[in-house]
């Protein structure tokens, strides 16, 4: 096992346990879980860019970081119709 792949394998974990948070919490709650789980899943692919070696994987990456700000956004303005 290599560096990298120890550092994939510990942010899926994380990445799986904020899930698991993210479907049981209270509507806040879910919102910054669904920030946390863009910042891992951008981090997640960033290694794997860097482990790899492609730089394709980046642009995703960053592609999802821009997404995760628009979506958790959205998900704001829509829950606060109910709070």
């Amino acid at each position: 096992m290599t560096w990298w792949t120890a550092a994939v394998t510990g942010l899926l974990v994380l990445l799986s346990l904020t899930s698991v948070s993210v479907c049981r919490g209270r509507a806040m709650d879910r919102v910054v879980g669904l920030q946390l789980i863009g910042v891992l899943a951008t981090l997640t692919a960033i290694v794997l860019a860097v482990a790899t070696g492609r730089s394709l994987v980046l642009d995703v990456a960053l592609v999802l970081a821009v997404l995760t700000l628009i979506g958790g956004l959205a998900y704001a303005r829509f829950l606060e119709r109910w709070l």
